[in-house]
């Protein structure tokens, strides 16, 4: 088995964040020279160019890129699981690198981290919210929550945090200018508010006789944010597949109301994901075990709506 190398590592590390060999060379106490043939005995190893130098600057390549997020993390791993052998202590500290589902992470899940974030001093977030699927590994993610079906990926490891129940709704004001469907083929003659997926089918998940089937709708509007696919169905733009998590208020006010319901039960898993380690930071070890007590506390959160 190949060892791991870390020589020309730190240097590589520095002189990207500082876009200079002599800049790095002066903080670890080494001449510029020493720097620069450090990090090319590293491009060598590697068989790729990590940065492009010019007599101004240096600047990352896209693999230098990858491989930079990927050093990172790795160090600031090593530096902090040597500061618990050292101190005996499990604190969780140093930045933790976070990836949400928009809507969902914005409501459910940042408040909580916030939160921890508040009890432990030495922990620093970092927050991203969006629907893209994020490659952990390359990006430096420490952990991420996704809404769907995963893929089989053996460097990863999920804990599923409970399902997504959708429901077909509308406004009151919609319905009463637009007859309520009674079929799903209704859908291809009402504005359905979708949101925006490149390259994905126009279609929502129903229940059938024989399990889920996705059915064609008539877009009328797209967003890419499910509060705007909120907004805009309570202003009567037109019927809306969304999460129970994200429309149960609007629902129970009556500002809403579900149609179609003889095909509803469509649900979608939720994971909490991280990349496979041996050992577990303990600054994700806290977020992870906040996450699971928060689904045995917050257990309407992932319940099918009811009056």
């Amino acid at each position: 088995m190949d060892t791991l190398q870390l020589d020309g590592i730190p240097e590589f590390i520095l002189a990207a964040q500082l876009q200079s060999f002599t800049a790095a060379a002066l903080q670890l106490g080494v001449t510029s020279s020493a720097v620069g043939k450090s990090v090319s005995r590293l491009e060598k190893r590697l068989g790729i160019k990590l940065l492009h130098r010019t007599t101004r600057k240096l600047s990352l390549s896209s693999e230098g890129d990858i491989y930079l997020a990927t050093c990172q993390r790795v160090m600031e791993d090593l530096q902090q699981t040597e500061g618990c052998l050292a101190t005996g202590l499990v604190e969780p500290r140093g930045r933790l690198r976070i990836d949400l589902p928009a809507a969902f992470g914005r409501r459910h899940i940042a408040p909580l981290i916030i939160e921890l974030a508040r009890k432990h001093a030495q922990l620093d977030l970092t927050m991203t919210f969006g629907e893209r699927t994020v490659d952990l590994v390359a990006e430096g993610i420490d952990l991420s929550v996704r809404i769907g079906e995963l893929n089989d990926d053996p460097e990863l490891v999920a804990r599923r945090l409970g399902d997504q129940h959708l429901v077909i709704c509308a406004a009151p004001d919609y319905l009463r200018e637009h007859p309520a469907p009674k079929d799903k083929t209704d859908l291809l003659r009402h504005d359905c508010i979708i949101g925006w997926r490149k390259g994905l089918r126009a279609s929502w998940l129903l229940q059938g006789a024989n399990g889920l089937e996705h059915q064609e709708i008539r877009v009328r509007h797209e967003f890419g944010d499910g509060e705007m696919m909120l907004k805009a169905t309570v202003e009567g733009r037109g019927l809306c597949q969304l999460p129970t998590w994200l429309v149960g208020e609007q629902l129970r006010s009556g500002e809403l109301v579900t149609v179609l319901d003889q095909y509803s039960g469509a649900r979608m898993p939720i994971h909490v994901i991280w990349p496979r380690t041996a050992y577990i930071q303990p600054k994700v070890r806290v977020v992870i075990d906040e996450l699971l007590r928060m689904t045995d506390t917050q257990a309407r959160l992932f319940e099918p709506w009811a009056s």
